[in-house]
């Protein structure tokens, strides 16, 4: 059975805090806020609480890429898998990809190369002029691969507020990118149906950080993005850390989640 999105939270300690030794109880979090007036709708657990954003960031990656102009469209450039570097495991027979692909199946090799050729001193600039989090895409330390990894399971960190925060943003175009950047970034993150709203959002799955390394006992996901009807329009985040489900069907859970308690939410 769906757990409820406004599930009873046992709030914790954030998780980065918690012994090796130690087991984590549940932490989660969801937020909904007002895109135009920016009033919370809903906010419920510890949504101060900063986590690796994992594959939900390849949202702020398509507007880096689409604004820089490494990505034309939804279709264009195709890249392939570089050499080296391994193909999606839940997706191995993907060795090319275009931007709607990308986002689709969450390939993290494509996000590789995007941010190779950003280069880091363009990739630093876009996360902190987008106020994303700490803004560190330093990378593990000793490392040097904040190009390839500071988003996975290392220095980049985010708060369920934030992502918010940081979406409401993105919706009011008060990024600085520009214009066609943010519509084209529209068009690739993946759209889904809850009740009469149109969702367009991108999951993440991974791991919290303890004592500087993945706790791979509690699957960490999110789910983020936005919502209109009928010119309405809000923003959401949810994350949560989990010690029973599995890792990697952490963040289509939550987001099955969204879909299903979205409508009910917004309708009180």
């Amino acid at each position: 059975m769906r757990l409820p999105l406004a599930l009873a939270l046992s709030l914790i300690l954030p998780v980065q805090a918690i012994p090796a030794s130690a087991k984590a109880p549940l932490l989660q979090c969801a937020v909904v806020a007002d895109v135009a007036s920016g009033t919370v709708l809903h906010r419920e657990g510890d949504c101060d609480t900063r986590m690796p954003p994992m594959s939900s960031f390849k949202l702020p990656l398509a507007i880096m890429g689409f604004d820089a102009g490494l990505l034309v469209d939804a279709h264009n450039p195709v890249w392939d898998l570089p050499e080296g570097e391994e193909p999606a495991e839940h997706a191995p027979e993907i060795r090319k990809a275009d931007a709607a692909l990308w986002e689709e199946k969450s390939l993290v090799w494509f996000s590789r190369v995007l941010t190779a050729k950003l280069g880091m001193d363009r990739f630093a600039a876009y996360t902190r002029d987008f106020g994303y989090g700490n803004a560190d895409v330093s990378g593990d330390p000793g490392k040097n691969n904040g190009l390839t990894q500071s988003w996975l399971m290392s220095s980049l960190a985010i708060s369920p507020d934030e992502q918010v925060d940081f979406l409401r943003r993105f919706r009011l175009g008060q990024l600085p990118v520009s214009d066609r950047a943010v519509a084209m970034t529209e068009t690739v993150i993946p759209t889904f149906l809850a009740g009469d709203w149109t969702v367009h959002g991108k999951t993440g799955t991974g791991y919290p950080l303890v004592d500087g390394k993945p706790d791979r006992a509690h699957p960490l996901g999110w789910f983020v993005g936005w919502a209109a009807k009928d010119g309405r329009e809000v923003v959401f985040a949810t994350m949560q850390v989990d010690a029973a489900r599995g890792g990697p069907a952490l963040g289509p859970f939550l987001r099955g989640a969204v879909l299903e308690e979205l409508p009910g939410l917004l309708a009180k």
